[in-house]
């Protein structure tokens, strides 16, 4: 069973709903959690905010966190996930924010640095991961690593 297979029988059997944010990944994790036949059973939609502005009007990603802590950072991609749940009123929400390169990286936060977070009603989780692919492979890891995340909070 691929991932998300697994992502959506878990949601299901738990009757969970869930919403995507996306930045570095610009919508494959929307894309790949509506691969399968029935996902509307459990996605209920998501938002590609790619600039500091979407991303403060749609999320309510506080400006302030962008100023201090910058758009790729832990705290960005928690408020992210927070807004995204707010937003569609799902019980789980994914946000993913990085630099997928191959430029925009600095020696403090290079190529590849992405942060994946998880909200639930519960607690939240956010992962840091510094990939070594292309711009490609890095969305497609950024991705697959939110499904990942999914899956082992619902475990």
């Amino acid at each position: 069973m691929g991932l998300e297979e697994r992502v959506g029988e878990l949601l299901r059997a738990r009757g969970l709903t869930l919403a995507v944010a996306e930045s570095c990944t610009g919508g494959l994790l929307g894309h790949s959690l509506t691969n399968l036949p029935g996902s509307s059973d459990y996605f209920l939609g998501g938002v590609i905010a790619y600039s500091n502005r979407a991303k403060e009007r749609l999320l309510g990603v506080r400006r302030e966190t962008l100023e201090s802590e910058g758009a790729v950072s832990e705290l960005t991609a928690r408020e992210m996930a927070r807004g995204a749940r707010r937003l569609f009123g799902s019980d789980l929400a994914l946000a993913t924010t990085g630099i997928a390169g191959p430029g925009g990286g600095t020696p403090e936060k290079p190529v590849g640095l992405v942060y994946v977070a998880l909200a639930a009603p519960d607690k939240e989780l956010c992962v840091r991961h510094i990939w070594q692919g292309d711009r490609l492979e890095n969305k497609r890891r950024s991705a697959e690593r939110a499904l990942e995340l999914l899956v082992e909070y619902l475990g």
